[in-house]
């Protein structure tokens, strides 16, 4: 078989569709409102820290600090995070999850295991490493 370069790209852009579409159905399954990528590293974020200023927040999702508010709010109208000033800084504002945010986090952890398995599917642990090994070089490329 021919190697083909563009091939190769299409496919990684073929697997990271039904990734999504794979996570979009599971969250509806389970009766949670679709969010974004963006959305999700959030929430994540916060689990792994109290609570975050939305200029931090920004920060490590890569974003303008205008986007980022826009993603919060969604977050914030679904009940999943809640607002608050920053005692420390009367400029900025804190975010922080909701019981509701926690549960939520709690099922797409359960989802994300659900993906991974179903990614990793009949590869052995060698190729697993091998795989995200390429994949890394590939990331650090660009």
């Amino acid at each position: 078989m021919e190697y083909d370069i563009s091939s190769t790209v299409s496919l990684v852009s073929h697997i990271h569709s039904l990734s999504a579409d794979f996570l979009r159905s599971r969250l509806n399954q389970k009766g949670l409102p679709e969010l974004s990528s963006s959305h999700g590293f959030i929430l994540f974020l916060l689990s792994k820290e109290e609570e975050l200023t939305m200029g931090e927040i920004a920060r490590r999702i890569n974003r303008d600090k205008s986007t980022t508010t826009v993603l919060v709010r969604k977050l914030e109208n679904n009940g999943l995070v809640e607002t608050f000033s920053n005692k420390k800084d009367a400029r900025s504002k804190l975010i922080k999850l909701t019981a509701k945010g926690m549960e939520y986090n709690k099922i797409t952890s359960e989802l994300s295991t659900e993906l991974i398995q179903t990614f990793y599917k009949g590869f052995s642990a060698e190729e697993k490493s091998q795989l995200l090994n390429y994949l890394q070089r590939i990331s650090e490329n660009f």
